[in-house]
């Protein structure tokens, strides 16, 4: 664990002032065996701003390494999130024309779902993602991956074992980048001159508008939007020649990304940054706002859950994703105030969310056992789990959002 007090971006003189406090959590994804309950590291968790740029990160940092070697959240789980990955080679082949003999390499690639795509077209791809038992998962599906983390050192190996890539992709990557000097030049080395970044991330607007305040744990360094990111990647050399918000998760920004000169970028970008300098996205005082928000909705949160406990109430959860951990974390929540959750990955049940004692279930558990409430952990893909838990619904059983507004249905 280490403090910081800079800015993260290169060139960026920045300090970083708090404007969120979460307290301590623990490793978001870090979900731990009946064994492990009691020796649970939490950490401080607080959101920072950077003075100059504006950009919004974390102001602790956890070595890579304890959070990414064996890491349990799988891409393909959210059939709304595989659908969308699947596509991606879609919207990249129609941008521009990529040739059977291209390399198209996924940093982060998980369970290979986006190359998966690729590969389906006939391209050779390449996956680059720490996580051992995630390349295992990849690997059966065909798509050949590397376990290590991506920086100067893997993109020059890569490079002699397999070329240049053509493109170069990184969707929910991004934002858990410590050293983005490193990691652009490495894209520097392995793109090819012609190439293009592709790149998905969740987007600060977005966050803000949702008071996505979950989305805050130590995996997620930074919280972007377009205007330091089209700075940074300036000083080394290239441009954003697209920029477009999708709707997926909370709100993400998808940016393809160019050496300078090589394509011309569309008015997307520039209205794109007009709009976050009307809107006030970098701004101190749209940061303070989203922490005032989110205090409130800690408080009010708390206030119903403590209600319908004294009423009687059974509460479960729905999805153990990581931001269930930063939630019952900072609202201080418990196994006396939610008996489990559920999910749909093998990978989680049986196991727990860190800090809280809560069991992570199958949802058979369902047929047989109804609680009167669902909290919507993964109030993200809401609709996607409202179908899914229809019969749920039908007999009675309500759920609560709790962001990004708190409501009960």
């Amino acid at each position: 664990m280490r403090i910081v007090d800079k800015s993260l971006i290169p060139n960026d003189s920045s300090k970083v002032e708090d404007i969120l406090d979460l307290g301590t959590s623990p490793l978001a994804n870090g979900l731990v065996n009946s064994k492990d309950l009691e020796n649970v590291r939490s950490y401080p968790l607080k959101l920072g701003r950077c003075t100059i740029s504006g950009h919004v990160q974390l102001t602790t940092f956890i070595e890579p390494k304890e959070m990414f070697t064996d890491y349990l959240y799988i891409s393909s789980v959210s059939s709304t999130l595989k659908t969308h990955l699947e596509k991606i080679s879609d919207f990249i082949s129609n941008y521009f024309k990529i040739g059977n003999e291209d390399l198209c390499i996924d940093i982060g690639s998980n369970d290979g779902t986006l190359l998966s795509g690729f590969l389906k077209k006939g391209k050779r791809v390449l996956g680059v993602d720490p996580a051992t038992n995630l390349a295992k998962l990849a690997k059966e599906k065909g798509v050949n991956t590397i376990p290590a983390y991506f920086g100067l050192e893997t993109a020059s190996q890569i490079l002699n074992s397999h070329g240049k890539a053509k493109i170069i992709s990184l969707t929910n990557t991004f934002p858990h980048l410590q050293q983005l000097d490193d990691f652009i030049k490495g894209i520097d080395v392995l793109l090819k001159e012609d190439g293009v970044v592709f790149i998905e991330t969740h987007y600060l607007a977005d966050i803000y508008d949702q008071v996505a305040f979950d989305t805050i744990y130590h995996e997620h360094v930074s919280y972007w939007h377009l205007s330091p990111i089209k700075k940074m990647f300036e000083n080394f050399g290239f441009e954003i020649s697209y920029a477009e918000r999708i709707p997926l998760h909370h709100g993400q920004l998808r940016i393809l990304i160019s050496r300078k000169g090589v394509r011309t970028p569309d008015n997307s970008v520039n209205d794109l940054i007009k709009w976050e300098k009307d809107n006030k996205i970098g701004e101190k005082s749209t940061c303070q706002n989203f922490a005032k928000n989110s205090i409130d909705i800690k408080k009010n949160l708390n206030e119903l859950l403590n209600k319908l406990k004294n009423e009687g109430k059974n509460i479960a959860g729905y999805g153990a994703p990581a931001k269930a951990t930063t939630l019952l974390n900072f609202l201080g929540l418990n196994n006396q105030n939610v008996q489990y959750a559920i999910d749909r990955s093998p990978l989680k049940q049986g196991l727990f969310i860190p800090g809280t004692g809560i069991e992570i279930k199958s949802p058979e558990i369902l047929e047989n056992s109804q609680p009167d409430y669902l909290i919507l952990f993964a109030w993200n893909f809401k609709e996607e789990i409202l179908n899914q838990l229809f019969s749920y619904r039908n007999n009675g059983g309500k759920f609560i959002i709790p962001l990004p507004h708190l409501e009960i249905i």
